[in-house]
């Protein structure tokens, strides 16, 4: 999704260069800088193990780096990191709430832990905003994934943070509950509010002004969705017919092949030099088969991405 206000000239909500942060002998983030500008949603992918739980804790005062500088909402992340806590809006992979309190207890907790003026108030407010009225005296433990999410949400607003860092907040929700959240999400950000949302689905990818991907602690690529795309340059053939299942591990094997993905009962072939591509498809397709070129997609790029990028584990 592209960005209709340019904002090259403001001064970025996050500011950071080259962070590292090691446990061990293992780098889990390795020298990565990001810019993140006020209303931006920013995208965080990457595979599970990649470092991007880190690295965001690194940015919100609950890890110091092992080396790099920069700042998040102005502050500096080894010096002011109790100024940073009281102005992001930290959501974990895990819910974090109490199961045994309602919505509206747990809203009230937290607003008493960030001393919320007019406490009552913010939280009325905050149920409001997130649709949490009717549901408000269940339990925490009983709601769904969906609500559960809703209610994360907002006790992340309660202290009207300028920054919401998202980590995997839509996993194990349905379809319907995920779009009602980014509903959210894109009314925040055009209020101002600065989000970073770590994700594994590229439909909320593609809802995102910017994207980042790292891969073993390495940042592989950032831009919009169509300047990862074109930066890949990659090129894909989707190719069907009777029997192209059966083509599958012939064309893996290949050199000058990238990827194969199965899409229903046809196949998609994906390569960095097209020349080299159509004349293995040549080569093996049969006379019934036939290949023609689709637009590669962040999925393509991104599992190309990953085949490129050195285990950390080595």
């Amino acid at each position: 999704m592209e960005r209709d206000v340019d904002r090259a000239d403001t001064a970025p909500i996050i500011d950071v260069h080259e962070l590292t942060k090691s446990f061990g002998d293992k780098v889990v983030v390795d020298r990565i800088s990001m810019k993140v500008l006020p209303g931006e949603i920013y995208g965080f992918l990457g595979p599970n193990g990649s470092g991007k739980t880190t690295f965001m804790r690194m940015l919100c005062g609950l890890l110091t780096p092992d080396s790099g500088s920069g700042t998040c909402l102005g502050h500096d992340l080894v010096q002011e990191p109790t100024a940073i806590k009281r102005s992001v809006g930290y959501m974990t992979q895990k819910f974090s709430h109490y199961t045994d309190l309602t919505i509206r207890e747990n809203l009230d907790f937290v607003a008493r832990i960030f001393e919320v003026p007019d406490r009552r108030k913010t939280v009325d407010e905050a149920i409001a905003r997130l649709g949490l009225g009717a549901r408000q005296k269940q339990l925490a433990g009983e709601l769904s994934g969906g609500w559960k999410q809703r209610l994360a949400l907002a006790a992340c607003m309660l202290h009207r943070p300028r920054l919401l860092l998202l980590d995997e907040p839509t996993a194990g929700v349905d379809p319907k509950a995920r779009r009602d959240f980014w509903e959210q999400i894109h009314k925040l950000a055009a209020e101002g509010l600065s989000v970073l949302i770590t994700t594994h689905y590229m439909d909320e990818a593609e809802r995102c002004h910017r994207l980042a991907y790292i891969a073993y602690g390495r940042l592989m690529t950032e831009g919009t969705v169509r300047d990862v795309i074109d930066q890949a340059n990659l090129v894909t053939y989707r190719i069907e017919g009777p029997a192209v299942r059966e083509l599958t591990e012939r064309l893996r094997s290949s050199d000058g092949v990238g990827q194969v993905v199965a899409f229903g009962n046809a196949i998609h072939v994906s390569g960095e030099d097209p020349d080299r591509l159509t004349g293995i498809l040549g080569s093996l397709l049969g006379t019934e088969q036939a290949y023609r070129p689709v637009p590669a997609t962040l999925e393509d790029v991104f599992i190309s991405l990953m085949k490129r990028a050195e285990d950390n584990y080595r």
